[in-house]
């Protein structure tokens, strides 16, 4: 059908406005019109490498100025970018180049000698750059059913699965955040989370779709962040509650400038203090939900809401739907639990080489999140948990972020992750994993207490372990199913 195709989307742009800028990096800007002529340099240098239309090609690359040129030379010439995780581990790594059956990789020049004996081309930047460049065969067009990326899925259960992002996803998402957000001339984007998850991309294709420049960072640094929102008048950041602490923190006594208008906060409910802070320091806090499976956030909670409906995510994204259903198919009546389905043209259609998982996760258009929650009778969606985290203790279903949220909101407590462990009387009982501030000294006992007054007993963690610091993803997403190893430290240390 003609009306499932477009321009393609960074050729478009850089006719649309050629001088705008398109992305500051360090002290480096790129025009909309450079960032175009250096991706269609690399696209033909790709193209001299052997790089072909609709193969599968790995890259695995840190954020930099390179990046974002390879990802849209990519886009150039009709190639599906199997984005990864730098952070792996080389056996994880080459474990989705195999699964995702990629015809080469590209990556870090630093990363060279861990990955050199793969048994597929591989590509440093040096050796990509140094190509003379033919002339590609532009992708003029792009159809929005087509795959443009894949992204591995963290795993919370069994092996990571290649969630394909056709162009379609990246467009309506791009759109329905601008439908919910608004959009301005001035909006500026910052981008201090990896490229390499759906939230840093994401943010690469709304720039391209919105004419929007965007401030890239390494990684995150608060005092960075602040000072480059205020410099560079920044508008919009996307963050996690991680972020958003220490961002709150690092501003002291002072505040964001008036034009910052968006914290978009991903990665897990809020808990009220941080909110109650960012409220104190006028940040402007839109809670969302959202996953590699929705090209970003599908539900977004406006600041109005942050305090009367804490906890919440908010009202889904315009093109997107959910619904709440119980285990035997039906629908949840209000603040009825079961699990959260989601439908709309910014969700996946399935999952690279994986039509088994198709058919298990996907009915009639609707796509089983695995994630447990429910929706008030306004139609506002509270997320528990995911469903492979529930802790099922003598009939009782507990939700560890429900408690995650009461010891996060202590005081002394900088970070806290909470798993189920075995228990012969119960069948499971929550265990806590605690992350202290500062100089914080907090007992075992004066925390059961501070939980007693907040959940029920049956939700009051058995036990409490101190750490340093818990296991997060990439995303900063908490690896609840890695806190048992955690446990397992800590016995072989008792």
């Amino acid at each position: 059908m003609q009306y499932e195709t477009m321009p393609n989307f960074l050729k478009k742009r850089a006719f649309l406005t050629p001088e705008r800028t398109a992305v500051y990096f360090n002290e480096q800007t790129l025009s909309f019109r450079e960032l175009y002529e250096n991706s269609y340099q690399a696209a033909g240098q790709l193209q001299g490498l052997g790089v072909k239309k609709n193969q599968y090609i790995g890259v695995l690359l840190k954020n930099h100025l390179d990046t974002i040129v390879i990802l849209f030379a990519l886009q150039l010439i009709g190639v599906k970018a199997v984005i990864l995780n730098n952070r792996l581990s080389k056996k994880e790594i080459v474990w989705q180049i195999n699964d995702s059956k990629a015809a080469a990789l590209i990556l870090e020049n630093d990363l060279y000698e861990m990955m050199q004996d793969l048994e597929v081309p591989v590509i440093t930047k040096d050796r990509l750059f140094a190509v003379t460049s033919e002339s590609p065969e532009l992708l003029e067009e792009i159809n929005l059913n087509d795959v443009c990326t894949v992204m591995y899925t963290s795993g919370t259960t069994g092996n990571p699965k290649g969630v394909l992002h056709t162009f379609g996803n990246h467009w309506w998402s791009a759109v329905g955040s601008a439908l919910n957000l608004g959009y301005t001339d001035s909006d500026r984007w910052l981008c201090s989370v990896p490229l390499f998850h759906i939230s840093g991309y994401s943010i690469l294709m709304k720039s391209v779709i919105y004419g929007m420049p965007i401030i890239l960072h390494e990684s995150f640094d608060a005092d960075r962040a602040i000072n480059d929102i205020n410099n560079h008048h920044v508008t919009i950041m996307s963050v996690v509650g991680t972020m958003l602490y220490r961002i709150v923190d690092a501003l002291k006594d002072s505040k964001l400038p008036n034009h910052f208008r968006c914290a978009l906060l991903g990665g897990g409910p809020a808990p009220l203090p941080l909110l109650e802070a960012c409220k104190a320091k006028e940040v402007p806090v839109f809670q969302s939900y959202g996953m590699t499976e929705t090209a970003s956030q599908i539900v977004t909670l406006a600041p109005e809401y942050s305090i009367t409906k804490l906890g919440s995510a908010g009202k889904p994204l315009f093109p997107s739907q959910i619904k709440i259903i119980l285990e035997d198919g039906k629908m949840a009546s209000a603040k009825q639990a079961g699990e959260i389905i989601v439908k709309g043209p910014n969700v996946t259609k399935g999952y690279l080489n994986r039509p088994d998982v198709i058919k298990e996760k996907f009915d009639q258009g609707w796509l089983h999140t695995g994630d447990i929650g429910y929706l008030d009778e306004e139609g506002f969606l509270f997320v528990l948990d995911r469903r492979s985290d529930l802790i099922i203790s003598g009939g009782e279903n507990i939700y560890p972020a429900e408690i995650e949220s009461v010891l996060l909101a202590h005081s002394d407590v900088a970070d806290a992750g909470v798993t189920g462990i075995n228990d012969k009387t119960w069948g499971q009982v929550p265990a806590a994993f605690i992350v202290l501030r500062n100089n914080a000294h907090v007992t075992e006992e004066e925390l059961k207490q501070f939980c007693l007054e907040n959940l029920a007993k049956y939700k009051v963690p058995k036990s409490f372990y101190f750490t340093e610091k818990l296991p997060r993803n990439a995303a900063k997403k908490l690896l609840r199913r890695k806190l048992s190893d955690l446990l397992q430290e800590s016995w072989n240390h008792k």
